[in-house]
């Protein structure tokens, strides 16, 4: 077991932790603008539970997006921050308009799939250097997704 180490990462040290997260930023970016079209253009008799629930979860991930760049930021390197370069980077796909309320359901469950195995190559990654406050964030990150995982699949079975 890797030992707490203080401040004082070096740049090799920290690669691939950086690299995790700058992949796990793109991902929540995207999903993110999912999670906002599927807030704004949800229809039937389920969208008062899915357009509250949508919303709910965008403004948690847009949370998780500032605190993941921030401690980017604290090993000294640059978060990736333009469109392309998350649309380019992320395993999560865009969408259209025309899925139904179940249809939106279930693309934002494969998103939390996704989600939660770059958290996990995050947090293994951050193990790997004694880095527990990157650890200890990604892993808050991945209790409330996975509850939420729950709840979703919960609902999706109707």
């Amino acid at each position: 077991m890797k030992t707490y180490k203080k401040l004082g990462f070096d740049s090799e040290e920290t690669k691939d932790v950086v690299e995790n997260l700058n992949k796990l930023l793109a991902n929540l970016h995207v999903h993110y603008q999912k999670l906002r079209n599927y807030h704004w253009n949800v229809e039937g008799p389920d969208f008062f539970d899915i357009h509250e629930t949508f919303e709910e979860e965008y403004n948690e991930v847009k949370l998780e997006i500032d605190e993941i760049a921030e401690r980017i930021r604290v090993f000294g390197k640059t978060p990736y921050s333009t469109l392309s370069k998350y649309l380019e980077v992320s395993e999560i796909k865009e969408t259209g308009t025309d899925l139904k309320a179940d249809e939106m359901v279930k693309e934002i469950l494969r998103d939390f799939e996704i989600l939660l195995s770059f958290m996990v190559d995050s947090v293994e990654a951050s193990e790997k250097i004694g880095d527990i406050s990157t650890n200890d964030l990604v892993t808050g990150f991945m209790k409330r997704r996975e509850k939420k995982h729950w709840m979703l699949t919960a609902f999706s079975k109707k």
